[in-house]
């Protein structure tokens, strides 16, 4: 038997995105964000607040940055989303992070998570939803395995749980994607 719960905005998995920009004076501020997603090829969507220094930022430099939180710095990058940019303008140096600038757009990239979607903006769709192209994605070269791709059991990437409040972290293979279906023909 099922339960019903109703209308819910619960929905596994939901990664853990720290959105970063640049504002007009070069000043880095990132967020926490779970509400993004691979939007079509190469591109993404997330949807922020307006409300937000981080989309404030992205308006201004039509750049960002998404890094995928991982086990490793849980703690800081929850930091980031409780943390208003508006209200503590050096939250990521608060955080322990570190960011040097993308070379392939105008925003940050944070040092400490090794694995970022560097993005420039297409448009902010009619719900507020900012639509970017994927320019280029960096690793650090610590979550490669031996053929160079990355690995995301040592990425160990975390997902939100919006039904118990926590983070979840990526940590066993389970299947071969377009592969183990084949044994049901």
């Amino acid at each position: 038997m099922r339960k019903n719960f109703g209308q819910q905005t619960w929905f596994y998995p939901m990664p853990v995105l720290i959105v970063a920009a640049y504002d007009e004076n070069g000043n880095a501020n990132a967020m926490n964000a779970a509400w993004g997603s691979v939007y079509d090829y190469k591109k993404v969507m997330i949807c922020l607040d307006e409300s937000h220094k981080t989309t404030q930022n992205i308006k201004v430099k039509k750049a960002f940055t998404i890094s995928f939180a991982d086990a490793k710095h849980v703690k800081e990058c929850d930091y980031l989303g409780i943390v208003s940019g508006n209200e503590v303008p050096n939250k990521i140096e608060k955080a322990g992070f570190t960011v040097e600038k993308s070379s392939f757009v105008d925003a940050p990239v944070i040092k400490e998570l090794p694995m970022t979607l560097e993005c420039k903006l297409i448009k902010f769709d009619d719900n507020g939803n900012i639509i970017a192209d994927i320019v280029n994605v960096s690793a650090d070269e610590k979550i490669l395995d031996e053929k160079g791709k990355i690995d995301p059991l040592k990425l160990e990437p975390i997902s939100y749980d919006g039904v118990g409040h926590k983070y979840l972290k990526v940590s066993e293979v389970v299947g071969n994607a377009f592969e183990d279906g084949k044994a049901i023909k």
